[in-house]
């Protein structure tokens, strides 16, 4: 008889169907993602300085913060948040975690995106396929907004 396995960490995903795929996840990090190095070192190649990480003091944390300029920088994963441009697909298995999941990701963005602006915050979303495509570009985004007062 098979031994029916059940989710031990902290009960709030389904256990994998496959053990590679419990493998991978827990190599996927909440932060300082190859996406925020990759912005970054395209910031720092531009002479852009004087920023804070997952600065804790502003709604939502933001990847990049200038705290000075108000100005927030998120750096989205295209999965995890949904992207708009690429528009990853949703797994197959799991399907309604999954979608409860991302969809709380987005509304979390939401949120956190309003309760910055509210508090006198520019924001600027960069995407992890934008990025890849020309992170030159984003780091234009980014310049344009330090610049914009």
């Amino acid at each position: 008889m098979a031994k029916v396995r059940s989710y031990l960490r902290d009960g709030r995903s389904p256990f994998p169907v496959d053990p590679r795929v419990s493998e991978q996840m827990s190599r996927i990090r909440g932060r300082n993602t190859k996406p925020e190095q990759a912005l970054r070192s395209a910031l720092g190649r531009a002479g852009i300085r004087g920023y804070r990480l997952n600065y804790a003091k502003a709604p939502g944390k933001p990847d990049v913060a200038f705290v000075g300029r108000k100005v927030a920088v998120f750096v989205h994963g295209c999965f995890w948040h949904c992207c708009p441009h690429c528009q990853p697909p949703r797994p197959k298995t799991h399907k309604d975690f999954w979608d409860e999941k991302l969809d709380r990701n987005v509304q979390r963005d939401l949120r956190n995106v309003r309760a910055l602006r509210k508090a006198g915050w520019r924001v600027v979303t960069i995407w992890e396929c934008r990025l890849k495509k020309n992170a030159e570009a984003q780091v234009r985004r980014v310049r344009r907004v330090l610049e914009d007062r």
